[in-house]
């Protein structure tokens, strides 16, 4: 890494100009005029100038910022080793870690909450960063301690670089850093963020791509070990054979020819008729496609590309419908429901087909939304409860939250982590 940093740093041989961001005597005067006027002044980059705003009305102390207090050690080891994002630290060391510690930099892997689950790289910088607060299981937001690459990728949703003096608390002011925020690639929520923190290599590009570049690897391996069937947690293990047709994550269907991805459009007509096993003409299938007008040409023609691609499972016949019966994982969640087994359908549960806007397939997702969330709160199942505020329906889901905070052991991780939710969507509330 310090070699590829140096040559950004100095193209050819010869030192890159700075901008005003690489001014540190500039930033530092905006700053200053900022906390003294409440506007930042011109030249200050637009991310940045917006989260000293925040952090002001979050009433940050710029000279004694407040991060949450850590977690034990025991419950940080407990609620790390069930998180989504544990089965990706080995690639995280592997492509940042080791390089990092080699240049002096500090790495972080933090919730979807801001807390930091692990905080690895170079021993020396470690000290520098545990004397602020930046440790193994506190939070590190900005309603806590103002503008941080960490907390600013949670809060903007993208990858953010703060150098130096753009971090909003002066103890903060000599450390640069670069983070990017961490999805489920089937659902698009976040699970956590990836912080890369330091001198001044924290503030090259290199870095910022680093971290980018790990991102993007951590999302395709963790949405990997999902298609394999392969979930984090000892209570989110899927047994039994996996469903034909999968509407709950990327949209696949297997076959005695394989496992093939989908098209959204053919995926939408196989679930639909397999919600339809009587069959559905042209007109029905126009209607629930499409919340316009969709001629039967255009149904036909999509059912047609459709039978080139599933062969025989389609039928030869009017109305359109298939020649078996088409088992979906979302038939497994609701099978899990009839059976009474609430664990197992919010495990299995994910957004059904989220990227589609089909009426028939909009009315089945808030159908089973629905009947999932009513039996988790309904039920005393602390890993069920777990699950849903995990997904991306139940992350600003106060009742569900509450209803962890209830359920939980008291000072339990699942507590810790249910109260802080609890007071941040109170906060957005009030």
């Amino acid at each position: 890494m310090r070699k590829a940093t140096d040559a950004a740093a100095h193209p050819g041989g010869r030192p890159r100009r700075t901008g005003p961001r690489h001014d540190p005597t500039g930033v530092r005067a905006a700053y200053e005029t900022f906390l003294g006027t409440g506007e930042p002044p011109a030249g200050v980059d637009p991310l940045v100038a917006a989260s000293w705003r925040r952090s002001l009305r979050s009433g940050v102390d710029p000279d004694a910022p407040h991060a949450a207090a850590p977690l034990g050690r025991d419950q940080l080891a407990d609620y790390r080793q069930g998180h989504p994002l544990a089965p990706a630290m080995p690639v995280v060391r592997e492509l940042v870690v080791d390089a990092a510690a080699d240049d002096g930099l500090v790495v972080a892997v933090s919730d979807e909450t801001g807390r930091l689950l692990w905080v690895e790289g170079s021993r020396g910088l470690r000290g520098t960063v545990e004397r602020v607060g930046f440790v193994e299981g506190a939070v590190w937001r900005e309603e806590s301690v103002g503008t941080n690459a960490p907390g600013t990728a949670l809060a903007t949703r993208r990858a953010v670089q703060v150098i130096g003096a753009e971090h909003y608390s002066r103890p903060v002011q000599e450390l640069s850093c670069a983070a990017a925020p961490i999805h489920d690639l089937a659902t698009g929520r976040v699970l956590g963020v990836l912080d890369v923190t330091g001198g001044p290599a924290a503030a090259s590009n290199v870095v910022l791509s680093l971290v980018r570049a790990t991102v993007a690897t951590v999302e395709r391996e963790l949405a990997a070990r999902a298609a394999a069937g392969v979930r984090a947690g000892p209570d989110a293990s899927l047994s039994g054979a996996a469903p034909d047709l999968v509407v709950l994550g990327r949209p696949t269907l297997r076959t005695v020819r394989g496992v093939q991805p989908l098209s959204l459009r053919h995926a939408e007509i196989l679930l639909l008729l397999a919600e339809h096993p009587g069959g559905l003409g042209a007109d029905e299938l126009a209607v629930l496609l499409h919340p316009g007008e969709l001629s039967d040409v255009t149904v036909r023609a999509e059912v047609s590309r459709l039978r080139r691609v599933v062969g025989p499972l389609l039928a030869d016949s009017r109305p359109y419908r298939l020649a078996r019966p088409l088992r979906t994982d979302a038939g497994d969640v609701r099978e899990a429901l009839g059976r009474g087994d609430v664990r197992t359908a919010a495990g299995r549960y994910a957004p059904l087909l989220p990227r589609s806007g089909a009426p028939g397939v909009e009315a089945l997702r808030a159908e089973l939304a629905a009947e999932v969330r009513a039996a988790v709160l309904a039920s005393h199942d602390l890993a069920a409860l777990d699950a849903w505020v995990r997904g991306v329906d139940g992350a600003d889901d106060h009742a569900a939250w509450t209803r962890l905070l209830a359920v939980a052991a008291p000072g339990s991780p699942h507590a810790v982590r249910a109260g802080a939710h609890v007071a941040l969507l109170d906060a957005e509330l009030s």
